[in-house]
């Protein structure tokens, strides 16, 4: 019997790619998610490697991380109507040369500009270009009452620019 074969069954048995982990949408949201897929690998071909959904606004948001074949983008896509709100480039680090050039702020005082607002763990942080050139910090904090809040804190100004609950998250940290 050949190895690769055998692999291949196994992973299929229990969901899983060879490449990474399956990502599965909550039940509620499966034509959804299948949509907002689609749409945001047609404008950004790639990996998807993570996907949350967050309410924005009263409104449930897919953010899909695609790795590219030289980018990585955060893509957001609104669950209702299948339309992309937002697409952001993801980089490494603070220390990557387009992030650092906008950062006026270093990462530990976004950090603290974002617990004080929003108390908790951070248990996720990112680094993003904006679609307008901007830098941000992007924490997922784990808050005391359970819950997740995605929070956004401009790298320039030190605002805090956007400030979500993450519903859901399927895919790598």
């Amino acid at each position: 019997m050949k190895l690769r074969p055998l692999i291949a069954t196994l992973l299929a048995t229990f969901g899983l790619s060879q490449s990474a982990f399956a990502i599965e949408a909550p039940a509620r949201f499966k034509s959804e998610y299948a949509r907002c897929e689609k749409v945001v690998l047609e404008q950004h071909p790639g990996k998807i490697v993570k996907v949350e959904l967050k309410r924005e606004n009263g409104r449930p948001v897919f953010e899909f991380d695609v790795e590219g074949s030289d980018k990585t983008w955060d893509v957001e896509c609104d669950a209702r109507s299948g339309k992309i709100t937002e697409v952001e480039q993801e980089v490494v680090s603070a220390d990557s040369p387009v992030f650092k050039e906008k950062a006026r702020i270093s990462l530990e005082e976004a950090k603290a500009i974002a617990l004080k607002k929003y108390p908790g763990t951070i248990v996720e942080t990112e680094f993003e270009i904006e679609a307008d050139g901007s830098a941000s910090y992007e924490f997922d904090i784990a808050r005391k009452n359970g819950k997740e809040m995605k929070v956004e804190v401009d790298a320039t100004s030190g605002k805090i620019v956007e400030a979500n609950r993450e519903l859901w998250q399927s895919g790598k940290e």
